[in-house]
């Protein structure tokens, strides 16, 4: 049997709720709709010298905070949506209501990628992946040290806001791509393992106007257990 990009993701979300949905405390009911802004899972000054306190706050209970309300706003008229996972949104945004499918693919993709975000860092993560997933990187990159350049440069490629990020795709393989705005990997079949944030927002309030600085000192706060997690139970769901 063969499966389209779609019918992968599809397939691997369902076979897999320990990925293929948050922790409930990430969406539970409010009164203000359906989603609600997860806690981050570290205090805001953890992750510096890397990524400072001010900009975890902003970005934490600014921009993801806006999006979850953004999306929320929109599904107001449409209660029997309210059910829906993000996944489920933004797998099924041919499905949705005309006026509110672009709303849904920036802000309902911005929960869905800042909830995975604050997820693969950590103050106190291994410096590289283990295990399975390290031989995998390897045996598809050639080293880590590849792995890193390869990802760091297509970070740095991005035109614009945007995002990098590394999915497997529906043969169970690694791959590096990128998407435009808030867009996330399902929209186009891959699920994501990793990624990382390269609109300005995360991280102008420290490094300026300095993307490649930022790209280089992410790799300290990278949560290699959670991003090896991810890729376990989507090999084993793929």
């Amino acid at each position: 049997m063969t499966f389209n990009r779609r019918q992968f993701v599809q397939m691997l979300i369902l076979a897999t709720p320990a990925i293929g949905s948050f922790p409930k405390f990430a969406y539970a009911q409010t009164p203000t709709g359906p989603y609600s802004l997860p806690p981050l899972p570290y205090a805001y000054d953890a992750l510096e010298p890397y990524i400072d306190r001010e900009t975890m706050q902003f970005h934490h209970d600014k921009h993801h905070q806006a999006y979850v309300n953004n999306l929320n706003s929109a599904l107001k008229k449409y209660p029997n949506l309210h059910d829906q996972s993000i996944e489920q949104l933004i797998l099924n945004l041919d499905k949705l209501p005309a006026d509110i499918r672009t709303t849904v693919r920036n802000n309902g993709g911005g929960d869905l990628n800042h909830t995975m975000f604050w997820q693969i860092m950590s103050p106190t993560g291994k410096r590289e992946p283990s295990g399975q997933l390290a031989r995998a990187i390897e045996a598809k990159f050639g080293s880590f040290d590849e792995f890193k350049n390869a990802f760091t440069q297509a970070g740095l490629k991005v035109f614009g806001s945007g995002w990098v990020w590394l999915v497997l795709d529906k043969s169970a393989n690694l791959d590096i791509m990128t998407t435009a705005n808030q867009d996330s990997p399902l929209l186009s079949g891959f699920y994501p393992i990793m990624g990382n944030d390269v609109w300005e927002h995360a991280y102008y309030l420290k490094y300026r106007n300095l993307r490649a600085e930022y790209l280089k000192q992410w790799w300290n706060v990278v949560n290699w257990d959670e991003v090896s997690r991810r890729y376990l139970q989507a090999k084993k769901a793929s």
